[in-house]
């Protein structure tokens, strides 16, 4: 693994325990694909800082829990704006 890759893992696992955000977001922030991202931080990140790994693998646990609530409320906004469109 080059150094570039474990400084990537790195700065993307920060990122997402101190934004507590998803993979998806990341993956939007950083201009890289999804895969690229939980390949890094599940995968290659446990290598490299393990201590981080643990704390990134708590907020995607916490994301996972909680990602048919966000699926929900997307869906409600949705259709709430079709309606306004109706009206």
């Amino acid at each position: 693994m080059t150094q570039k890759v474990q400084n990537r893992c790195i700065v993307l696992g920060e990122y997402i325990v101190e934004n507590k955000a998803t993979v998806r977001k990341t993956a939007h922030v950083f201009g890289i694909s999804k895969s690229t991202v939980h390949i890094d931080v599940t995968k290659r990140l446990s290598q490299i800082a393990p201590n981080l790994a643990s704390s990134v693998a708590d907020v995607l646990k916490e994301n996972k829990a909680n990602r048919h609530i966000r699926g929900g409320q997307a869906t409600k906004y949705k259709y709430l704006e079709l309606k306004k469109a109706k009206d």
